[in-house]
């Protein structure tokens, strides 16, 4: 039998989800077998303790219960193994992501992160590729420029600077992320936020050019209602502002807006 992957699952489990049992059971069926599981939850319940036991997960509590921001920083210190995704309680892993996550990995042993392509779900259905995901797509392409990894800050940017183009739920973070927080005060971009950071410090971004975990799209993700609030717009005009001279960060973000206004994501 061979060893395990030093690859960590976590899993920011609030309250209780219905499809947190199908995000789970993904996990534990993965072609490459081994992947440490953690629930971590800030609103701790029986139900998630039985269900984190039934797929062989450690489940850890914390506390208070404090935004997204604080979610995932403590998920992400549990993890006991050097490379940690971020398990989205909603979303769907495809068997082959461990294996074809950590096969680049390998390749790139100082990275920050690893990310793949994905699908988007509208209940149990895979959504057409929207053009706000064909636009992810073409920003994808031209950070990484055909390659599979990038390691100059220039080009790292350059992947991040017309929008952010990762799907958080989609990323491995590397060794290049250590120490590394997600900010506790945002609420949307948080994310796109951390992947800046990243991309200003050494360790190469990855990119596996297949479609192999699911996101889950409904009314009641943090991003719906980041959009319906005008919480995103604040703060996407505070991550181009962080990118570009003021009168093109305004363009952008103005953009960006009237996108979402028109319903894209």
């Amino acid at each position: 039998m061979g060893r395990s992957p030093d690859h960590s699952f976590v899993v920011p489990a609030y309250r209780s989800s219905p499809h947190l049992a199908d995000c789970l059971a993904s996990l534990a069926s993965q072609t490459l077998a081994g992947s440490e599981i953690v629930v971590s939850t800030s609103t701790p319940s029986g139900e998630l303790e039985a269900l984190a036991a039934r797929f062989g997960a450690r489940y850890a509590v914390h506390a208070p219960n404090a935004g997204i921001g604080r979610d995932w920083n403590m998920a992400v210190a549990q993890a006991r193994r050097r490379w940690v995704t971020i398990a989205h309680q909603d979303d769907l892993y495809l068997p082959d992501f461990v294996a074809k996550t950590m096969r680049v990995a390998e390749a790139a042993p100082d990275a920050s992160l690893v990310l793949t392509d994905y699908v988007e779900l509208l209940g149990e259905t895979e959504r057409p590729r929207t053009r706000m995901l064909r636009i992810k797509r073409l920003l994808l392409e031209l950070g990484f420029l055909g390659r599979r990894s990038i390691r100059r800050e220039a080009d790292k940017l350059r992947l991040l600077r017309f929008g952010c183009p990762i799907a958080c739920p989609s990323v491995t973070l590397g060794p290049g992320a250590t120490g590394v927080t997600f900010r506790e005060d945002l609420k949307v971009d948080l994310d796109w936020e951390a992947w800046i950071r990243l991309a200003r410090r050494p360790g190469a971004f990855c990119f596996v050019r297949e479609r192999l975990m699911a996101h889950r799209i409904h009314a009641e993700s943090e991003t719906s209602v980041g959009v319906r609030g005008g919480v995103r717009a604040r703060e996407d005009a505070a991550m181009f502002a962080s990118l570009w001279p003021t009168p093109i960060a305004t363009l952008l973000a103005r953009a960006y807006a009237h996108s979402y206004e028109a319903g894209g994501h």
